[in-house]
C-alpha cells in the first residue's frame, strides 16, 4: 500500500508527495516534526504538516534569502537568523567573510532533526564562528542589538512563527540593526498571499528607508513563485554594483539572479499596491 504526505497549500489547492521511506516523526513541545524520503525530491523535512525542505530544491531557498542581503550590505560582519533550524542558511552565510553568525531557533527538536537527517545543510553549526541559541525570537531581538543583516528564516505565519510577521516585530529587528543594517524575510506566494504580502510589506517600509520585495522559483512551495521582502537602512538594494559581486559556490543565486530577481511581474506590483 502506497503512502502519501499531503499538504493543504490553499483551502482549495493540495500538494502530495509519495514517501518512499518514513524515517522519523514526532512531536515537539512546539510542533509536529517528520522526515521522510521521496522519490524524485529527496530527503523531506515537514512541519505541522507543511513541507519546510527537500533535499532536490532547498538550495534555491536558502540560497536566495541569504546572498542577496550580504551582498547588498557589502561587508556584514556579524548576522543574525531568526527560525532557520535546519541549518541551510547558515551553511549559506558562512561563504561570505563574517565574524558572527547568531543563530535563534524555538525548537530544539529541527536541529537535531537537521543534524541527523540533513548533514550537507546542518554542516554550519561546527563552524566556530556560529552559536546556537534555543529562544524565543521575538523576545531576543528585544535583548540584542548590533548586527549588520537580521534574516528572518521562518515558517509559515501559523503556530509558533506567527508573531515573527507582526509590525512590532519588525520594529524590534529595526532596533537591533546597526545604522546601516538590513534584514529580509520570507514573505510566501504572491498566488495564495497577496493580502498578506501586502500587509508585510507596507509594514517594513513603515520602518526602512528602502524595502524591496524578490522572487525565486521553489518548486515545493505554495505556487512555487516565492517572494522575499528586504528592508534596508541606507543602502538602496537595486543600486549596488552587481558586476562587483565576486563568484561564489551557488546553484541558484548570482549576480545576473540578483540583479533581476527585484523586477516584479504586473500582478504582484497591483498586489501590493491596492
Amino acid at each position: 500500500m502506497e503512502l502519501w504526505f499531503s499538504e493543504y497549500q490553499s483551502k482549495n489547492v493540495k500538494f502530495s508527495l509519495r514517501i518512499k521511506n518514513m524515517l522519523y516523526s514526532i512531536k515537539t513541545p512546539y510542533q509536529s516534526l517528520s522526515v521522510f524520503e521521496n522519490e524524485d525530491m529527496g530527503m523531506v523535512m515537514t512541519l505541522d504538516d507543511v513541507v519546510q525542505l527537500t533535499t532536490k530544491d532547498e538550495f534555491i531557498y536558502h540560497e536566495m534569502i541569504s546572498h542577496v542581503p550580504l551582498f547588498t550590505h557589502k561587508s556584514p560582519k556579524k548576522v543574525l537568523v531568526i527560525g532557520g533550524g535546519d541549518g541551510g542558511t547558515v551553511r549559506e552565510i558562512l561563504k561570505h567573510p563574517v565574524k558572527e553568525v547568531h543563530l535563534v531557533e524555538i525548537d530544539e527538536q529541527v536541529v537535531e532533526a537537521s543534524k541527523k537527517f540533513f548533514p550537507t545543510l546542518s554542516s554550519g553549526f561546527s563552524d566556530p564562528r556560529t552559536k546556537i541559541f534555543f529562544e524565543d525570537g521575538i523576545e531576543f531581538v528585544k535583548m540584542n542589538a548590533g548586527y549588520d543583516v537580521i534574516i528572518i528564516d521562518s515558517t509559515d505565519p501559523l503556530g509558533p512563527a506567527v508573531g515573527l510577521f507582526s509590525k512590532d516585530f519588525y520594529e524590534n529587528v529595526f532596533n537591533a540593526l546597526n545604522e546601516d543594517g538590513i534584514m529580509v524575510a520570507q514573505t510566501e506566494s504572491p498566488f495564495f498571499y497577496g493580502e498578506f504580502l501586502k500587509r508585510v510589506s507596507s509594514d517594513i517600509s513603515s520602518l526602512f528607508k528602502y524595502t524591496s520585495i524578490y522572487t525565486a522559483v521553489i518548486p515545493t512551495y505554495p505556487g512555487a513563485y516565492w517572494t522575499f521582502t528586504l528592508g534596508s537602512k541606507t543602502i538602496e538594494p537595486a543600486s549596488i554594483d552587481f558586476e562587483a559581486i565576486p563568484g561564489i559556490d551557488t546553484k541558484y543565486y548570482s549576480r545576473e539572479i540578483h540583479k533581476g530577481c527585484f523586477a516584479l511581474p504586473p500582478f504582484v506590483k497591483k498586489a501590493i499596491s491596492n
